[in-house]
C-alpha cells in the first residue's frame, strides 16, 4: 500500500506541474503580439512552438483556433492580408499560413 500511495502522490505532483506549465505556455501564446517591422517568420514559428507545447501537455488547440490566435497577433500592416484571408475563407495548416505570411 505504501508504494501505491507514493505513486499516487507523484502523479498528483506531476499533474500540478503539467497544469502550471500549460498555464504559463498558454499565457505566453495569447500574449504574443508581433511588433511592426519584425520578422513574421520568427514570430509565427515562436507561436507554433507554444501551440505544439500545449498539445504535448494535453491542451491541444484545433487548427482553426490556432490559426485565429496567430492572425490576431499580427500588427496593423497585415490588415489587407487578414481581409483577403477572411473573405476567401481559406482553410490551411499553420505551416501553410506561415508560407503565405512570409510571401505577404
Amino acid at each position: 500500500m505504501v508504494a501505491y500511495e507514493m505513486i499516487q502522490n507523484l502523479k498528483e505532483i506531476n499533474e500540478g506541474q503539467v497544469r502550471q506549465e500549460g498555464y504559463d505556455t498558454s499565457k505566453a501564446l495569447f500574449q504574443c503580439k508581433m511588433s511592426e517591422g519584425s520578422l513574421v517568420g520568427a514570430h509565427v514559428i515562436k507561436m507554433m512552438g507554444h501551440i505544439q507545447t500545449l498539445g504535448k501537455l494535453g491542451f491541444a488547440l484545433n487548427d482553426e483556433l490556432a490559426i485565429d490566435v496567430v492572425l490576431q497577433s499580427l500588427p496593423d500592416s497585415f490588415n489587407q492580408f487578414l481581409l483577403n484571408f477572411n473573405m476567401n475563407e481559406i482553410n490551411m495548416t499553420l505551416p501553410q499560413l506561415l508560407g503565405m505570411l512570409k510571401t505577404a
